[in-house]
């Protein structure tokens, strides 16, 4: 089996994960040994009774920043030799299937949490191998980006999914959005499944869906389209 993906989880509300990595796929994965996850709490590198993770920003301003020293150490923690660090922050760049199957291909994630007003400038200097976004709104708290970057990154390793191809066909995995996806039954309020999906003839089925996956993508994502080369089938 391949060496099982370590992931920490830096972050000053770890109780925000402890449900989310205790369910479904994840779990299963951490069953399986296919991924270990760990949570740390800057506030536990503090050394003032209150435990103070943040403050005022110089220069003025609303809200607080998360400060330095407690975030340094906390990551430095548990870093080691193949620790990458990533910030997640509005500042950083898209999160993408692309960059999922990048991070996927690392064997220790650290994923540094954000919240308040946002990081203390050093952190991006000093921490930082990269920084990420998963789009563009705000969130209460960092840790929700990094149960995000998490999942994704997770169901993409070996071993975590059940059928070896589980992950190929779906949205983004090819630059498109996936096709229309029926089960039984065959009507069900006057909506019928496509004669095509029912009639045993696979080439014809794969053709359906590639079209429908193609259209699908040009009248939703047109965007997905523009980095890839446009084959014409309907």
């Amino acid at each position: 089996m391949a060496r099982p993906l370590q992931i920490d989880f830096i972050t000053l509300f770890p109780r925000m994960l402890a449900g989310f990595l205790d369910e479904s796929i994840l779990k299963r994965a951490a069953r399986k040994g296919a991924v270990r996850f760990q949570v740390v709490n800057p506030r536990d590198f503090t050394h003032d009774r209150h435990r103070t993770a943040d403050d005022r920003p110089y220069g003025g301003g609303p809200g607080m920043i998360l400060k330095p020293e407690p975030v340094f150490a906390a990551v430095e923690s548990v870093r080691g030799e193949d620790g990458y660090t990533v910030l997640l922050t509005p500042q950083g760049r898209p999160f993408t299937q692309a960059v999922a199957r990048e991070l996927a291909a690392r064997t220790h994630l650290l994923l540094v949490c954000g919240h308040y007003e946002g990081f203390d400038e050093r952190i991006r200097i000093g921490l930082a191998d990269d920084e990420i976004s998963i789009g563009d709104y705000v969130l209460t708290n960092g840790a929700l980006a990094g149960a995000v970057v998490a999942d994704a990154v997770v169901r993409l390793r070996a071993g975590v999914l059940g059928a070896s191809d589980a992950t190929v066909e779906e949205s983004f995995s090819q630059g498109r959005l996936e096709y229309p996806q029926y089960t039984r039954p065959p009507e069900f309020r006057g909506m019928k499944v496509p004669e095509v999906l029912l009639s045993g003839h696979h080439k014809e089925i794969a053709r359906w869906r590639a079209e429908q996956s193609l259209r699908r993508t040009r009248e939703r994502r047109p965007d997905l389209l523009e980095a890839l080369p446009v084959h014409r089938t309907c």
